[in-house]
């Protein structure tokens, strides 16, 4: 995160800055610039390891470029989602062969009017959870 500033452009600041200040006041304003720097050096010390303190050792180990949402395009997740979902060439017409069969096998049969049921909700138990999604969460 440079901000686009090179050193020929801190020069320039710096130049200004010392023509503006002029040369009476400018070892005062270098004295406050540079104890500012150190208590901003200081903060960031004081945060990082009050994160390590709080989070644990484990946050040497996260590769915090994965967790970049900038890397994400969701035109690129949607395609491959819909690309990983597509059946293969020979699985498509193998169970197309199974539905013309289906279809046959179920036009020779008489359907009966049967009330349909309610649908009944299963009940929950600690030895039958109920079904958990890892990516809706």
């Amino acid at each position: 995160m440079d901000f686009g500033l090179t050193f020929e452009k801190l020069l320039l600041i710096g130049v200004i800055a010392a023509v503006i200040i002029g040369p009476e006041r400018l070892p005062k304003a270098a004295e406050t610039f540079a104890g500012f720097v150190r208590k901003a050096g200081e903060y960031l010390r004081d945060t990082k390891s009050r994160m390590r303190d709080e989070i644990g050792p484990e946050i040497d180990d996260v590769d915090w470029r994965k967790l970049d949402p900038r890397q994400y395009d969701p035109r690129r997740i949607i395609r491959d989602a819909l690309m990983d979902d597509a059946p293969s060439t020979s699985a498509a017409t193998a169970s197309a062969a199974t539905g013309t069969a289906a279809v046959a096998a179920s036009a020779a049969t008489p359907v009966l009017d049967t009330p349909r049921s309610p649908m009944v909700r299963p009940a929950f138990t600690s030895e039958t959870p109920p079904p958990f999604d890892l990516e809706a969460t």
